[in-house]
């Protein structure tokens, strides 16, 4: 189920999902679809999209996480065996070989981590690929019990170099769009990359970002709102 919830700052707009749908903050996700910085006499708005299950949740993990930089890459019980077993077997019938192993477990996400030879092209342009994957790593955990969990698959550190790469570039096209007037629509991006941009540039007082368009793959529009 998907709802929108506003306030003056996303904080304001999660507690206030949390309240009305009575469930704790860890069960359900946040996209951002509209962030505006408050100012001088102008309060801030903030639209959020709340995907929740209209199940209850399932049992979470028992085990407490561990440090990323410590993690057992082994798979630990059958839920991972199989998962990663899942994972290696979509990469093979992609043509490419793979090795699979436990990059990170928390309370409610478990990352994949996949070391290939063609490492480049399971990423995909933008990390396509690797959403794909990801995707179905998600269905496929859900079919084993585990709706709860987040699976996260990434590779040669992607999901971290491209998080760095989306926020250099939105402050560059901040400062564009603050030199030119124009706004500036930005290239496709999931719900992860595209709530980066609007949390990178919620601070910035003369900036506001919304999310247009339909589908997983949305863009975002940098626009300038002058100052108070």
């Amino acid at each position: 189920m998907v709802q929108e919830f506003e306030g003056r700052t996303e904080e304001e707009a999660i507690e206030t999902a949390a309240r009305e749908l009575g469930l704790a903050r860890d069960e359900f996700d946040v996209e951002i679809v509209e962030a505006q910085r408050g100012g001088f006499l102008k309060k801030g708005h903030i639209v959020i999209k709340v995907h929740t299950r209209d199940h209850g949740p399932a049992p979470r993990q028992a085990d407490a996480p561990e440090p990323r930089h410590n993690v057992r890459r082994e798979p630990d019980g059958e839920f991972e065996s199989k998962l990663l077993d899942f994972v290696g077997g979509v990469v093979e019938k992609m043509g490419y070989a793979c090795k699979t192993s436990i990059l990170f477990r928390e309370e409610q996400k478990l990352g994949i981590r996949l070391d290939s030879a063609n490492a480049s092209i399971l990423i995909g342009k933008k990390g396509k690929n690797l959403d794909a994957i990801q995707l179905l790593a998600n269905v496929y955990a859900g079919k084993l019990g585990r709706e709860d969990l987040r699976v996260i698959i990434d590779s040669e550190n992607y999901r971290i170099r491209r998080e760095e790469a989306i926020v250099k570039m939105a402050y560059e096209v901040a400062e564009k769009v603050r030199r030119t007037r124009a706004s500036v629509l930005l290239e496709p991006m999931n719900p992860f990359e595209r709530r980066i941009v609007h949390t990178t540039l919620n601070d910035i007082m003369d900036i506001e970002t919304k999310s247009e368009g339909d589908g997983l793959y949305k863009q975002v529009r940098v626009s300038f709102r002058g100052r108070a």
